[in-house]
């Protein structure tokens, strides 16, 4: 029995007996049709015992029971044909360029401001902004040196940028294992389609961290800095680290001395040149920011200062994937390249404005609403899905703080099919690649696929219940 298509599915043109799948999938869904159910629940369940031995597992903030989860692993890819990701490749390739220069200038000449472009406010009174590194040199003025960009598909199956993730962008890791736990359990497919491969992004995040070394620095010496533990994405800074063949340090494995970093040793301090940080800013430096942070290291802020140590992504980045700066981004790609962008922002509206105001609260059923420093799919409203209580609730919190929100339409995202209980079913998607700018820019062809597993929902998150697919991208 068909179920009735409301939105462009990325792999089937209609779901029934027989599927009618469009021709970059044909391949995979005549292979699909082909297998025994019973063998592809128990690929399933092998699926979930890989990932648990290799400990890929996250925690939910404020899960009283502090259990790690398994983020749910979907057997159907998300397959993208090569014609497709060049565009997305030249599309992020032009939009990180754009933002790594809008953070050299913001932080530097102030053009931008100064043409007009960007409200100087927005710019100066948000909390992201770190007067701290005004002036501070980068090496190759590059202040994003990983982005994860989430792309949404709608409408007639147009590319959508959704958010610009350049503070601690997290989920390569399920990027890689969910290829390699494809690989394992079905080999054959990777010898009758053309997938390009994602392996190798490790060796070209530590390419890309050394190439932003400091001047003068030959041989650096690169660490993962994180929070500990008991961070949600913990699992992600052991397992990047390990692949890199770099050491995992936490805050209290590092000192600053003479303006520069040194790592605690058996074989006595070891100089630091580059930090892959995955501590939020206001944690990063007590003597600068939060006094009462642990996770940091006292006196960071002042060796960046001096050149001597490179922190990835840079101290201040948070500037640029503000949600209320995100709106302006097209404006920077015309501004720093003279280009018009080839993907197109979500139509945004700012709550700071008073027309947009007036019409976000006279449409709110219909918005997605967030708040500005919001992430993990909290702090939001989904208008459609809403109950009349909660948009009243949501409409007092945005007059009490207007500044605070952004509103976007509700977009009719693109499904992929994928396994739920009552068998295979369209669940809604977007698409997380990641971009590594150091000397040049580059990326592995695809990313993190997210999945929203629960029927209607258009929430990815995994703690908010999505999954992960594998992502293929065919060569041509």
């Amino acid at each position: 029995m068909a179920v009735e298509m409301t939105f462009v599915d990325e792999c089937l043109k209609a779901y029934g007996s027989p599927a009618e799948p469009h021709g970059h999938a044909a391949g995979f869904w005549s292979w699909l049709e082909q297998q025994n159910p019973e063998a592809m629940a128990r690929a399933r369940q092998d699926a979930d015992l890989l990932f648990r031995r290799v400990g890929i597992t996250f925690n939910v903030y404020g899960d009283e029971a502090g259990a790690e989860r398994l983020i749910p692993f979907d057997l159907i890819p998300r397959i993208l044909p090569a014609s497709e990701w060049q565009l997305l490749e030249a599309g992020l390739r032009q939009r990180v360029a754009a933002l790594n220069a809008f953070l050299q200038d913001v932080y530097h000449d102030r053009r931008i401001i100064e043409a007009g472009v960007i409200p100087a406010d927005l710019i100066y009174q948000n909390s992201q902004y770190r007067p701290e590194l005004t002036g501070v040199h980068m090496p190759h003025n590059v202040w994003a040196h990983i982005s994860g960009v989430d792309i949404v598909r709608a409408g007639q199956g147009e590319f959508y940028v959704l958010e610009d993730n350049l503070r601690v962008p997290s989920g390569v890791s399920y990027m890689i294992e969910d290829r390699k736990v494809m690989m394992r359990l079905f080999p054959e497919l990777f010898s009758r389609n053309a997938v390009a491969p994602v392996e190798h992004y490790p060796d070209l995040l530590l390419e890309h961290l050394r190439s932003v070394a400091p001047v003068g620095v030959d041989n650096p010496t690169v660490v993962v800095l994180t929070p500990g533990v008991y961070n949600s994405a913990y699992f992600e800074h052991a397992y990047l680290a390990q692949q890199m063949g770099v050491e995992l340090v936490e805050g209290s494995d590092l000192f600053v001395n003479d303006e520069r970093v040194f790592a605690k040793t058996t074989r006595g301090p070891q100089r630091i040149d580059v930090i892959y940080r995955r501590v939020d800013d206001d944690f990063l430096d007590p003597l600068t920011f939060r006094a009462d942070s642990t996770l940091g290291v006292a006196g960071l802020v002042g060796a960046v200062r001096a050149g001597r140590v490179t922190v990835c992504n840079a101290i201040g980045t948070g500037i640029a994937d503000d949600k209320a700066v995100y709106p302006y981004v097209p404006d920077m790609i015309r501004f720093y390249l003279s280009e018009e962008p080839i993907l197109n922002n979500v139509p945004t509206y700012l709550c700071r404005r008073e027309q947009d105001l007036r019409y976000v609260l006279d449409h709110l059923p219909e918005l997605v609403v967030k708040e500005t420093h919001g992430a993990g799919g909290y702090g939001m409203l989904i208008g459609p899905r809403a109950t009349k209580a909660e948009i009243e609730s949501f409409r007092d919190r945005i007059l009490a703080s207007p500044q605070t929100y952004i509103a976007q339409p509700t977009l009719a995202l693109s499904t992929c099919p994928t396994y739920v209980e009552e068998g295979i079913a369209p669940r809604h998607v977007d698409l997380r690649p990641f971009v590594l700018s150091g000397q040049r820019i580059s990326m592995v062809p695809g990313g993190l696929t997210r999945v929203a597993l629960k029927k209607g929902s258009l929430v990815v998150n995994s703690s908010q219940g999505g999954g992960t697919k594998d992502t293929w991208v065919l060569h041509a």
